[in-house]
Parts: structure tokens; C-alpha cells; sequence
């Protein structure tokens, strides 16, 4: 009796605990997580094995939301995720109650979010009440009263040095020369402010003559026979400036890549006028830079007639300087692949500039240089972005992908962010919904469960096979190479008698080292392309 007393209090006081806890609407308030970073209702149960690594990073977020917590620490959150992803994230964390310390460069997410900027500047912290543009006017007044104080004080010091110099030696002024070396040497120095952007570079345009750029007519868009966007009658004129808008898998990086001409339609056509230069940025394009090669290389390669100093001015603009020129891509952190990208595309002049996602991995120093020159960028202009203060600044025009269709947006982003909002509130109703109601057609929602992973099989088999191949070839190549590498080792390779076969040999390795370079640079390429197609 007592046991079962005790037993029976304890298993009270675990209800309690999983009460308090909110266990109860675990699963609620995960699926309410997911369907908000765009997870559809029915890959929740999903094993995370089989989602890239793009979604596994908001599988991550996911989880640091979920627990329940007094102090949330995030950094960086909106680089993997869309607009939409991005503006229902914003909205979760203006309803958090806890203590939020984040790291963004995403300036519209900081004004949302934050109360509090703390700066980090020449290894000290300085602590500003407000949002970010309310950071910015304070900050540009504190730089002000600096660099105002600093010449004041640069003043003071020069009249002081002077009369040291000129009455040091005088006996009658020696006593006040040495006041003022005194007073000199208890000053403070104040130091000038510096608030230069590392970043000076220009879009620059190659002159057209047409009017319509280019045409996708009547155009289906798609992969292996499933259309992602469906009848896209499109013109683009000189002188557009788009912005693109639509969740993620609605097509905005397929339409992208068919105006880039990387992919072909299913149905319809692509027409182009002579002259056209497409521009084409996205983020898979970062694993085509050689790795083994310096900065200032791509450049000589794109351009063998043009002098050095001028490329090396030309990569200054982009924030590469001194031995950064010459330091291999293997060593850049994401933002810096990012840069020499962006620099490589500039360089081409392009009349039209396509721009999916630009702003990933950039600080907000570059995005505001990009976005400057955005502005003054005289071609045509589409961009995808996560980043409304670049999209507010250079777009003219919002277009929208959603239920496989192209149309024009009717609004500004602050009305595509309450439609944003209340389609995610339908989406997460729809995924708390309980398992056991009538309402719920499960057998025909099998079938559509299994109709979309034979369609996302269907779109992954070229490029599994292709990946395939590629990995054989990677094997070989390197067994092939280790095999001279060996023999390279070995003193044999060094007397008289091979020194033909060792020139031989070290061609060959030359040669095989630039295969297995390319080889792994397409390799890559394919992984990140896999990962695109299973958010389309």
C-alpha cells in the first residue's frame, strides 16, 4: 500500500513537472516551428537524414527555438533561410520572453528585434539603447564630436610643440617650456575617427540598343518532366529593377537559372537580344573559384592582356589587399568567396545582372556597398534576397512565385510580410490539426506524399548519377596520383638513368593535380545543386 501510495505521488508530481514544461503541446509547438521555417506539414516526420544541409541548419534553429529558455543566443540565423523564412522568424522573436543575444547582419531583422545594439570596435564594447537605425544617427553623432574633439586637440598639440621648440633653450623660458612638456605628456590622446568603408567599386553596364532584353515565352520551367512554373510569359525591358518574391521551392532560383540560360524549358521559349551579357550570381558559383589559385589569378585568367597594379586596384575596391591578393581561395572565409565572385561577375560588365541570395555570408559594410551600387547600376537588375533594406533600395517592381505560377506582386514588402504571416498562421493550423479527424483524406494524402518523392527522386537521378561518375573518376585520379607521388618519394626517381621519366612523371602530376582540382570543384557544385533542387 505504502509503495503504491508513493508510486501514485510520484507519477502525480511527473504530471505536474511535464505540465509545467508544456509537454502537452510538444508536438504542437514544433509543428508550429517547422510549418514557420517552411517545412511542410508533411515531411514533420521525416528522418533529418533526408534533408540537405541547408534545411539541417534550420532543423538546428528549430531546436534552439523549441527549448524552453531564459537567455536565447543566435548567430547569424538568417543566413540559411528565405524572406519568408526570415519575416516569420522576426515575428517569433518579438513575441520571445527571454534575454535575446544575436549576431546579424541583416539590418531590417536587427531594427525589428533588438532594443540594444552592442558594438564591437578596436577591441572595445560600446553599448547604444535603441535599434539599429537608431544605432547608426548616434554612432554618426559620437564619430562627429570625435573627429570635432581630435582636431581641436591636434590644435593644441601644435601650439604646444611649438613653443617648446621655439623657447626650450631660452633660460627665461625654460621653466614654461617644460609646464607645457608636462601638460603635453598628461594629455590624452583622442583618436581620429575613422569611419571609411573598406569598399569602393562600381556595376558598370555594357550599352544595348534593344528595348526587351529578353523573352521567356509561354515557358515551362522545371526538372525531368515536373514543372516548378508553369506558362511563364515574360519580357524583360532595359532598365527593370525586380525583385523576386515567393517561399522557398516556389521557383524563384529555377526562373533564375532558365533567364541565365542553365536551364532549358520544358515547353516554350527563351529569346534573347544580340548584344545581351548576363550577369548570373548564386551561391553554388563560390565552389567554381580554383582553390589551389590566388584572387589576383582569376582575374589574370579572365583578363592575361591587362596589367597587374591595375587588377590589384581593381580587387582593392573589393577589400582584397596586400598579400590577400595573392593568398590561395582554399584560405577565404565564405564572405571573402563571396567578394571575389561578385568582383569576377562586375568585371564582365553585364546588361543584366541576376542575383540570387548576393548578400549571404556578406558583412553589413559590403551589403551597404553592393546595395550602393545597385543603385547606380544602369542595367537591367533581378534579385532574390532575404535582405529588405537591399530589396527596398534597388527593386522597383515585386514579382511573385507561389502555387506555380509567375505574377506581378500588388504591394510593398511590408504587405507581402502580413501575407507572409497569415499564410504561415494557415500552414501551422493546418499541421496542429489532430491525426484521428474524419476530415483528413489520409489515403489520398499518402499518395500525394508519395507522388512528391518520386518527383523529387525523378529530380535528383541525372545529377545522383552524375555524382556518381564524378566520385569514380575523384577515386582514380587519386589513385593515380599517389602512385607518382610514391615513386616521387623514392631516390630511384633522381639518378641519370630516369630523368626523362621523372619529367615525365612531374607533368603528369602537374596535370593530375589540376584534373582533381576541377574534378572536386564539380563535385561540389553538384552537392550544392542537389541541395537547391530539394527546396524546389
Amino acid at each position: 500500500g505504502v509503495d503504491a501510495h508513493e508510486s501514485g505521488q510520484r507519477i502525480a508530481e511527473l504530471h505536474d513537472r511535464f505540465d509545467a514544461i508544456d509537454g502537452y503541446s510538444a508536438r504542437a509547438r514544433a509543428a508550429a516551428l517547422l510549418s514557420g521555417l517552411g517545412f511542410a506539414a508533411e515531411r514533420h516526420d521525416d528522418p533529418v537524414a533526408s534533408f540537405s544541409g541547408g534545411w539541417r541548419m534550420r532543423l538546428n534553429l528549430a531546436r534552439a527555438l523549441m527549448c524552453r529558455s531564459d537567455l536565447l543566443l543566435l548567430d547569424e540565423p538568417t543566413n540559411h533561410l528565405d524572406l519568408d523564412a526570415v519575416l516569420w522568424l522576426e515575428d517569433w522573436l518579438g513575441r520571445y520572453p527571454g534575454t535575446l543575444l544575436l549576431v546579424t547582419h541583416d539590418r531590417d531583422f536587427l531594427d525589428a528585434v533588438v532594443g540594444e545594439i552592442v558594438h564591437l570596435d578596436n577591441g572595445t564594447l560600446r553599448l547604444y539603447t535603441g535599434n539599429y537605425a537608431q544605432f547608426e544617427r548616434e554612432r554618426a553623432q559620437a564619430l562627429a564630436l570625435q573627429q570635432a574633439a581630435y582636431i581641436k586637440q591636434q590644435r593644441q598639440i601644435a601650439h604646444l610643440r611649438s613653443f617648446i621648440d621655439r623657447f626650450r633653450a631660452k633660460a627665461t623660458k625654460a621653466k614654461q617650456a617644460q609646464s607645457r612638456i608636462k601638460t603635453l605628456e598628461r594629455m590624452e590622446s583622442i583618436a581620429a575617427a575613422h569611419v571609411d568603408s573598406p569598399f569602393s567599386f562600381e556595376l558598370r553596364s555594357t550599352e544595348i540598343g534593344a528595348r526587351q532584353l529578353l523573352k521567356l515565352d509561354h515557358a515551362d520551367l522545371g526538372y525531368d518532366g515536373v514543372p516548378v512554373l508553369a506558362d511563364v510569359n515574360w519580357p524583360i525591358l532595359a532598365g527593370a529593377r525586380i525583385g523576386l518574391l515567393g517561399h522557398n521551392g516556389a521557383g524563384k532560383s529555377t526562373l533564375l537559372r532558365a533567364i541565365a540560360g542553365e536551364l532549358r524549358p520544358m515547353r516554350g521559349g527563351r529569346l534573347t537580344a544580340n548584344g545581351l551579357r548576363i550577369g548570373y550570381f548564386a551561391q553554388h558559383q563560390m565552389e567554381q573559384l580554383r582553390l589551389d589559385e590566388s584572387a589576383l589569378w582569376h582575374f589574370q585568367r579572365l583578363e592575361p592582356g591587362a596589367r597587374e597594379q591595375e587588377l590589384r586596384n581593381y580587387l582593392g575596391g573589393f577589400d582584397f589587399r596586400g598579400d590577400r591578393v595573392s593568398a590561395m581561395v582554399r584560405e577565404f572565409s565564405g564572405g571573402e568567396k563571396a567578394r571575389l565572385t561578385l568582383a569576377l561577375l562586375a568585371r564582365q560588365r553585364p546588361n543584366l545582372l541576376l542575383l540570387d541570395e548576393p548578400t549571404n555570408h556578406l558583412d553589413i559594410e559590403m551589403r551597404e556597398a553592393l546595395t550602393e551600387a545597385l543603385q547606380d547600376y544602369t542595367g537591367a537588375l533581378i534579385v532574390v534576397a532575404h535582405d529588405r533594406h537591399l530589396l527596398r533600395a534597388t527593386a522597383d517592381e515585386l514579382w511573385l512565385a507561389a502555387d506555380g505560377n509567375l505574377s506581378p506582386f500588388d504591394g510593398d514588402l511590408d504587405d507581402y510580410r502580413q501575407w507572409v504571416l497569415e499564410e504561415r498562421s494557415a500552414q501551422v493550423a493546418r499541421a496542429q490539426k489532430p491525426r484521428n479527424v474524419a476530415a483528413i483524406d489520409r489515403k489520398a494524402q499518402r499518395r500525394e506524399e508519395a507522388q512528391e518523392r518520386q518527383r523529387l527522386a525523378s529530380l535528383r537521378k541525372p545529377y545522383e548519377q552524375e555524382l556518381a561518375q564524378l566520385e569514380k573518376e575523384l577515386a582514380e585520379l587519386a589513385s593515380e596520383k599517389q602512385t607518382l607521388d610514391d615513386w616521387l618519394a623514392s631516390p630511384d626517381a633522381y639518378v641519370d638513368e630516369t630523368r626523362q621519366r621523372l619529367k615525365e612523371t612531374l607533368t603528369r602530376q602537374g596535370d593530375l593535380t589540376w584534373r582533381l582540382a576541377r574534378a572536386e570543384a564539380a563535385w561540389l557544385q553538384l552537392q550544392t545543386t542537389l541541395e537547391q533542387l530539394d527546396g524546389h
